[in-house]
């Protein structure tokens, strides 16, 4: 086994009530590649910052090896002193490091390296700072959710460039299938301490909950036998004072372990507020379109979303997924085409941005809408501080200002607010940021058991699989031209669909590029000014062919119509797919050579 390059042990740290870290310990050998998990609140990114020589910790050791170069993802970084992207990415290199690796890195994350570092958006702050730290490939990175605001091509780019990678790596995410690629060992921080499981967080869940459920065995186990001492204690037979009060001290510490002990942070409950049913069609959409000067943000695009349903919207930044949005939901009018919203709709909406959220609003005055101490959940009146407690607040947070939650703690709120709303359409956009692994699987379950419909805009591509029923992407995926197309099932499901029409569409162009039928006319014929027998043949029986190709086609778009198709049955699908390409091309082929016979019929007939 190599040596630690860096190693944290038995750190503690407290901010004046219960101590955060308690004994906390991380240990990086080179080449690790470590996902760091546990709630919010758990204090993963500040054991991160104590790693990085951001926070000093009250106790414990640090050991870092003198010639290891550690690079730290800031969430905020300090743009002041440059004045262009590429300048501040740049200033991250060392000596002997390429300079090429830093336009390299930019370009896969959408930035010139031109931009003003003052205009950037909160998600080009975080490709600029992510290009900084990649670029020296230092022997430790700590990234503290780099996927956040980043789309799905750069999310599976960042997979790949990360796996290998030959620095060492200790990584906090909330996405699920992000963590799964990269990871090849856990560290769960858990009340304060750390756990390690050498393997990768595909394995952490299960491991998880053998943790919890030995530990709750062991705790009834000391339960029992602090009954057992108390027993004796009162009823048995009286022993030399020495040993009885050794007993006595033994039982003492045991009732202070039991008091003491304190068990996981509890998970969110709560469930989606019910409204009134909404109209069978909730949304239908006509050949609508949408422009911003030249270009194409939708071309003609249809859909009828019906109650029940559960949407997913993907594509890369800046394809027009939130424009989409709008206009599905009636917010933006469309350029051309019909947008039709369904009777007795109740939108609920979340924003990716938190724009609704004041900073230096309270937690109860956000909850309530500044009607005091009660808020109507389900037709019930339900105090704040209770309704709080479901999603992991305390009460004596209630008049806490907003400004002080961390990321995680402010989507949990305006989670709690939404659901608290009488909806039966919501819109989640982005939902999943900053989440907790426990917390996303509460969302994943009001999702998938909301009994209205549901239209999300997520990147995070285990939470679509779990939830969806069918996929909006653009149809050119790396190269939006405002095409969309309607996949039935989940993101999977949509990938997989597109590899089998891409590998359809190739057979159907190889069988395309087969000699066509003779299109010359004999000499014999041409000689005597009129069609030979075949051609004539085959002008008379290519429309009738023509006729039973198209109702073969027209037989299997009916059933490939069917949503539930591919995720039932993929075989069927992918089969009937492939007999349409292969129906198409014969289709065209026996157009062209009927025109063509026509053609050359016209000419002899003068």
């Amino acid at each position: 086994m190599a040596p630690p390059i860096l190693k944290l042990d038995d750190i503690f740290l407290s901010f004046g009530g219960a101590p955060l870290l308690a004994g906390a310990s991380l240990q990086v050998e080179p080449g690790d590649k470590i996902c760091l998990v546990g709630r919010n609140g758990s204090g993963k990114s500040t054991l991160l910052k104590i790693a990085a020589g951001l926070v000093e910790a009250q106790s414990g050791e640090l050991f870092r090896h003198p010639s290891s170069t550690v690079r730290y993802l800031e969430q905020a970084p300090d743009f002041a002193e440059f004045k262009t992207v590429q300048a501040y990415a740049e200033a991250g290199l060392g000596p002997g490091d390429d300079p090429y690796r830093v336009t390299y890195l930019l370009s896969h994350l959408g930035l010139t390296g031109e931009e003003d570092p003052k205009t950037l958006s909160g998600g080009e702050s975080r490709r600029a700072a992510l290009a900084r730290v990649l670029a020296p490939e230092p022997d430790i990175l700590l990234l503290d959710e780099p996927t956040n605001h980043l789309d799905l091509p750069t999310i599976e780019w960042l997979e790949g460039e990360l796996q290998k990678s030959r620095s060492a790596l200790v990584l906090i995410s909330h996405d699920r299938r992000f963590l799964e690629k990269v990871s090849t060992a856990t560290v769960w921080l858990d009340r304060g301490t750390s756990r390690r499981l050498d393997r990768g967080f595909a394995h952490f869940e299960a491991w998880r909950d053998q943790v919890l459920e030995a530990e709750e065995q062991e705790q009834h186990k000391l339960g029992k036998a602090i009954e057992r001492e108390e027993h004796w204690l009162r009823y048995g037979v009286t022993a030399r004072r020495k040993r009885n009060m050794r007993r006595l001290g033994e039982l003492q510490t045991m009732r202070s372990q039991y008091r003491g002990h304190k068990g996981p942070q509890g998970t969110v409950q709560a469930t989606a507020a019910d409204a009134q049913e909404s109209g069978k069609l909730v949304i239908e959409a006509d050949k609508i379109t949408k422009s911003f000067g030249e270009r194409a943000i939708v071309a003609p695009f249809s859909i009828r979303v019906h109650r029940g349903d559960c949407i997913g919207l993907v594509g890369p930044n800046g394809a027009g997924k939130t424009t989409l949005l709008k206009m599905l939901t009636g917010q933006l009018s469309p350029d051309s085409g019909t947008i039709k919203l369904g009777t007795n709709l109740e939108i609920a909406t979340l924003d990716q941005k938190r724009e609704d959220l004041d900073p230096e609003d309270t937690l109860a005055n956000y909850l309530t809408d500044g009607r005091g101490e009660n808020l109507i959940v389900n037709g019930e009146q339900r105090h704040v501080t209770g309704y709080m407690k479901e999603f992991l607040f305390q009460p004596e947070q209630a008049r806490t200002p907003i400004r002080s939650l961390s990321g995680g703690e402010r989507a949990r709120l305006m989670l709690a607010r939404i659901l608290s709303r009488p909806a039966n359409l919501l819109i989640l956009d982005e939902p999943t940021n900053d989440l907790d692994i426990e917390t996303l699987d509460l969302l994943q379950e009001i999702v998938a058991g909301f009994p209205g419909t549901v239209i999300l805009v997520s990147h995070d591509r285990d939470f679509l699989d779990r939830t969806v029923t069918s996929t909006i992407a653009p149809a050119v995926p790396d190269a939006p031209d405002g095409r969309w197309i309607e996949y039935a099932g989940g993101y999977s499901d949509m990938l997989a669909q597109r590899k089998g029409a891409l590998e359809e569409r190739k057979k159907a162009e190889k069988a395309a590029e087969k000699p066509k039928v003779q299109e010359t006319v004999p000499a014999a014929a041409g000689a005597k000014g009129k069609l030979s027998f075949k051609q004539k043949f085959a002008l008379e029986n290519l429309p009738k062919e023509m006729s039973k190709a198209e109702a073969e086609i027209a037989k299997r778009e009916l059933v490939m119509a069917d949503p539930n198709l591919f995720t039932r049955d993929p075989a069927a699908f992918n089969r009937l797919a492939a007999e349409m390409e292969k129906l198409r091309a014969g289709l065209i082929a026996m157009e062209e050579e009927w025109l063509e016979l026509e053609m050359l019929r016209e000419e002899l007939e003068g």
